[in-house]
């Protein structure tokens, strides 16, 4: 985990950032007040996450589609003891992605998980392979990125991914363009990467007695 002071150099860390929607058609995005190993999301409801690089809550990008539950999940049923959720994949751009790697495409799926499911349940639901390090840190999410978790990003390359960020296009959950970045709540300590499993252990052991 990454905690303390940056050093002056530092631009920021590169990192996976958990968000939720309001859901409604025109649905805006909101930084998690707990991470998705805790927040239970209901039937309706709309989660987010957006790879970036981070240097303050000020900095945070969100993802870049509209936070819309209806386009995402309207052709899947409700069930009896189950609810939908909305996921909204944004894998940032390429300014964003690690030395070699090439972001894919912004996506979105509905997950159909157990009323009790937590977000995090949701995102393994639909977007395999996760992975984490030793400290709980999501790091991947669909296998994204191949290696690197939380890493510090100088002030160059951040300044590079800045510039690649306000020209790139605004993918909505097909693929398409909408949305745009904005300003979100605190990172670990002001200066640190997300943990955004918060709970990450409790989640991960229960999928590992499942």
């Amino acid at each position: 985990m990454l905690l303390g002071t940056a050093p002056a150099h530092a631009a920021g860390y590169r990192y996976w950032s958990f968000w939720q929607g309001s859901g409604g058609s025109g649905g805006q995005w909101a930084y998690a007040t707990q991470g998705p190993g805790t927040a239970r999301p209901g039937d309706g409801d709309v989660i987010g996450f957006r790879f970036a690089v981070s240097a303050d809550s000020a900095d945070a990008a969100k993802p870049r589609a509209a936070a819309g539950f209806g386009p995402v999940c309207d052709g899947t049923p409700a069930e009896d003891g189950a609810k939908r959720v909305a996921v909204v994949l944004d894998f940032g751009t390429p300014a964003d992605a690690p030395d070699g790697e090439t972001p894919p495409k912004a996506r979105s799926a509905c997950a159909r998980v157990g009323e009790d499911a937590t977000a995090g349940e949701a995102l393994a639901a639909v977007a395999k392979p996760l992975r984490y390090d030793s400290s709980a840190l999501l790091c991947a999410i669909a296998g994204y990125p191949r290696t690197g978790c939380g890493e510090q990003v100088s002030g160059a390359k951040k300044e590079a991914e800045k510039g690649a960020e306000s020209a790139s296009p605004k993918p909505a959950a097909d693929g398409g363009e909408e949305g745009d970045g904005g300003p979100s709540a605190g990172l670990i300590g002001g200066v640190a990467a997300v943990v955004v499993l918060g709970a990450a252990a409790f989640w991960q052991a229960r999928r590992r007695r499942g």
